[in-house]
């Protein structure tokens, strides 16, 4: 099952552009709407994840990982 990869999301993230201005190009009041979808305190809407996408500037299928592959490890 396909999930988002949260660390990967973050490490990308923070080689662009803090949380803040993540944040603010997303339309969130405060960084804490954006820091809650990066980490896994809410789940991110598909419409917010296609976003965060073309702000990153990566294929949105980058952003995703097989679990069950990672729990044979």
């Amino acid at each position: 099952m396909l999930k988002v990869d949260l660390k990967k999301l973050k490490l990308l993230r923070k080689n662009r552009m803090s949380l803040e201005e993540m944040s603010t190009r997303l339309g969130y009041d405060s960084p804490n709407g954006y820091y809650y979808l990066e980490s896994g305190r809410s789940k991110i809407p598909a419409d917010v994840l296609a976003k965060v996408s073309v702000i990153l500037d990566v294929p949105i299928q980058e952003l995703f990982i097989d679990d069950e592959n990672q729990d044979e490890k």
